[in-house]
């Protein structure tokens, strides 16, 4: 499943234009999918001679507007991406922020109590964990009450999703941070032209690394010449993770795994070559996988 992210932030902040600049085109709803620019993808794709090259990818999410109930849309995403006014004259970026933290806050008090309400009304059957959920929400309702995030509430319900607690990338649209309206017009050219115009890296590149470190995120890749792909992977996550997340018959079927480190396998120029000079290794389900690592899982369903 790819990385999602929402983008919320006040009226007029350039919202839709971070949108457009990470998707490559025009808002027409409020969902989009946006590349993650890898060189090394394009190195392996090279030297394999791959037909098909299939970067990573983000699943953007828009919400136009503020408020319990639109933020509510942004429980399933994995971090929130807050665009704020720099270029107008008009905003104060840190004064806005502090706006957006507590609409979020607002939203999750909201959340809280509405749970708590279904929640008390099926606790009246007895059930002991369903009695013990209402004192844990009571007590989270207090503390958000209070003026507390979630983020430091301790152990949360499962099914509670709150806002507060996702990381949080603060996006300034302006001179001091992201110039985002020349970014989406960059993005509508040929990714070699757009780099002509560019000083720095792409919108895109500067929020990937910026989420990459914000939810601790490496990228393996899988290689052949069908189709070589990049992907997304928890740091710390295992071989049968990975496998999962190419997909979950590869992961119920895992045999073993050859891995070769990217760069052996540009130098070696192929994975025959990079077996034959001792680069390649059989792991089994427990490896952890380590950025730039090049997968191929063998498995039998």
């Amino acid at each position: 499943m790819a990385l999602e992210v929402g983008i919320v932030g006040l009226p007029s902040s350039g919202k839709s234009t971070l949108f457009q600049a990470l998707t490559g085109s025009r808002p027409t709803g409020d969902v989009g999918m946006a590349s993650i620019p890898d060189d090394r993808l394009t190195r392996i794709a090279s030297v394999i001679e791959a037909r098909k090259v299939t970067p990573a990818a983000i699943r953007v999410v828009e919400v136009r507007g503020t408020g319990p109930e639109l933020l509510g849309n942004l429980r399933q995403v994995d971090a929130l991406l807050v665009v704020l006014d720099g270029f107008s004259g008009t905003r104060v970026p840190d004064d806005d922020l502090e706006t957006l933290r507590l609409e979020l806050l607002v939203a999750d008090r909201d959340h809280v109590e509405r749970r708590l309400e279904r929640v008390a009304k099926q606790a009246k059957s007895g059930e002991q964990r369903l009695r013990q959920e209402v004192t844990q929400l009571e007590q989270l309702l207090a503390h958000v009450d209070a003026g507390a995030s979630l983020s430091d509430a301790g152990e949360l319900p499962a099914e509670l999703e709150p806002l507060t607690t996702k990381p949080l990338l603060a996006i300034v649209n302006g001179s001091e941070g992201i110039d985002l309206k020349l970014e989406a017009e960059l993005a509508e050219l040929p990714a070699e032209e757009a780099a002509a115009y560019r000083e720095g890296e792409s919108a895109l590149g500067e929020v990937v690394r910026r989420l990459s470190e914000a939810l601790d995120l490496i990228s393996f890749f899988t290689a052949g010449e069908k189709e070589t792909r990049a992907w997304t992977l928890e740091r710390g996550r295992t071989a049968i993770d990975a496998a999962a997340t190419i997909h979950t018959d590869i992961a119920r079927g895992f045999i073993r795994c050859e891995v070769i480190r990217w760069d052996d396998l540009v130098e070696a120029g192929s994975h025959t070559e990079a077996a034959r000079r001792g680069l390649q290794r059989l792991e089994g389900k427990t490896y952890v996988v380590q950025d730039g690592d090049v997968l191929n899982v063998r498995f039998n369903v």
